[in-house]
């Protein structure tokens, strides 16, 4: 049973690298943007 949960490990750990190779790492949530005040030039 030990060397079934150890193969199982190992094609886990298998798949994510190929995934990964694929698609490139895991996503990571895009940083909320953050409105920046400027100034509008045509007010002066």
């Amino acid at each position: 049973m030990d060397q079934i949960e150890k193969v199982i490990e190992k094609l886990k750990e298998w798949t994510q690298k190929l995934i990964e190779a694929l698609l490139g790492p895991q996503s990571e949530p895009e940083p909320e943007l953050i409105p920046i005040p400027v100034r509008d030039r045509g007010r002066y």
